[in-house]
């Protein structure tokens, strides 16, 4: 299928590995041309020479934090760049730590909610206009399946994200899928990435287990029985992204291989 969106510009955050970099390379297979936003410099520029000589669209990498003010900044203002003007945007940043509320200070819940809502609401906020005046725009966050099943260990993830959740709900329906912008919500569930990694690591460690008995322990939990992959994940995402995609506004789509154990 041609999902209809070569020639656009799209950011994507957190693309140098795991789910922003399967994303960023669904998009360029699609012809699409990308700001890429990451922190580590060396692995960016690498990914971006990779996806731009694979795919002949142009990839600029930003090596920037994203959750401050200069960082969002430097996305707009990269040589080359579409400036303000991107017709796609996905949100994404790692979750914050693991851990009992008790033992979290405001510091903690600020920067939780600074990564995983506010600085995902300031790049919708400088990008959604200029979509709507264009007449396309789709914005996909990447979220988290504990959106949906709240885990008591992610409690500064369930409660920023779902923050982000309820404000993307809200500005879904406020007439701007009319204009041909659409927001959605993409909540993964368990993909095989670094992060994964050092988790079940991390399990291992605090139980005593092996990391052979904790990972299957975790595959045991999904009907799927196994991980999913960064290229899957950046399939469906470059579909809600795609001109076949406008119907599609204001949703949830878990991505968790059939764990999530409700019918709604």
């Amino acid at each position: 299928m041609d999902l209809g969106i070569a020639g656009r510009w799209a950011l994507v955050c957190g693309a140098s590995k795991g789910l922003g970099w399967g994303c960023a390379q669904a998009l360029a297979r699609e012809g699409v041309n990308l700001v890429l936003a990451a922190r580590g410099a060396e692995r960016l520029q690498q990914v971006a020479d990779e996806l731009q000589r694979a795919c002949g669209v142009t990839v600029l990498p930003v090596a920037a934090d994203v959750t401050t003010a200069a960082g969002r900044a430097a996305l707009f203002a990269v040589s080359g760049g579409p400036g303000r003007a991107f017709d796609i945007v996905v949100n994404n940043a790692g979750g914050p730590p693991t851990g009992d509320f008790r033992h979290w200070e405001r510091e903690h819940w600020l920067q939780a909610l600074e990564a995983n809502m506010l600085s995902p609401i300031e790049l919708i906020k400088a990008t959604v206009d200029g979509m709507a005046e264009r007449g396309f725009g789709r914005i996909v966050n990447i979220t988290s399946s504990a959106v949906k099943a709240p885990i008591d260990i992610l409690g500064l993830s369930n409660g920023a994200r779902s923050g982000l959740t309820g404000f993307v709900a809200g500005l879904a329906r406020s007439g701007l899928a009319a204009r041909g912008v659409t927001l959605n919500n993409l909540l993964p569930g368990k993909f095989d990435t670094d992060r994964l990694a050092a988790t079940l690591a991390a399990g291992a460690q605090k139980s005593g287990q092996s990391l052979e008995a904790v990972r299957a322990a975790q595959l045991a939990q999904i009907p799927a029985r196994r991980f999913g992959s960064p290229e899957e994940f950046g399939a469906v995402c470059a579909f809600l992204c795609s001109a076949h995609a406008g119907y599609l506004n204001g949703q949830n789509i878990l991505l968790d291989g059939g764990a999530y154990p409700g019918a709604y």
